[in-house]
């Protein structure tokens, strides 16, 4: 896929959304990238994670985890797509776990995938855990790369999208000084 099929696909669903968004971060933005407005449609999904997965082809992928809500459906179809299972992190007392049984063994070689990154951050804790459990973690593969690169997670990342959206911290936040409510569209609250 182009970069601008992938930009129709996430225009085409109402993904990329203009306002005052609150992020996960704490931090502010007059952009946010809603991925289950695309994720919502399965051959939408089944294209994008395709792409994705043919990014770790030859890689000797066994494991795609992603965390808890948005890399769900990213590392069931990314697994798909590669002929191997898909995990999925939750948190537990706040911090990032593997639950229900799913283990990773020594060696395993696991690809971790996410719907958007900005910081990083979840991505990151889904690293630990499974580095913690003695995997090891071939790359990172996201639909959105907010951070426009930035975020640096030590490994080869693949990002069917990449781009910079400003952010602020909500003292220095322009909206916030033109009295623009903030809304907080994902499903991590701060």
């Amino acid at each position: 896929m182009t970069r601008e099929e992938i930009v129709d696909v996430f225009t085409a669903t109402g993904a990329m959304l203009t306002g005052h968004f609150r992020l996960t971060s704490g931090k502010h933005s007059n952009r946010y990238f809603q991925c289950a407005q695309v994720l919502q449609h399965p051959r939408y999904t089944e294209r994008l994670c395709h792409e994705l997965a043919q990014r770790f082809a030859g890689q000797g992928v066994q494991t795609v985890i992603g965390p808890a809500m948005g890399g769900i459906l990213v590392s069931y179809e990314v697994a798909r797509a590669l002929g191997v299972r898909s995990l999925f992190t939750e948190r537990e007392n706040g911090k990032m776990t593997l639950r229900r049984n799913f283990t990773i063994t020594p060696g395993e070689k696991v690809l971790v995938v996410e719907d958007v990154i900005t910081t990083g951050g979840s991505v990151a804790e889904v690293i630990e855990v499974i580095r913690n459990l003695g995997g090891q973690v071939v790359g990172v593969g996201v639909l959105v790369d907010r951070s426009n690169g930035q975020a640096n997670l030590g490994l080869p990342t693949e990002a069917l999208l990449t781009v910079s959206v400003e952010t602020f911290t909500p003292e220095d936040c322009p909206l916030c000084a033109q009295g623009i409510p903030t809304v907080k569209p994902g499903s991590r609250q701060v």
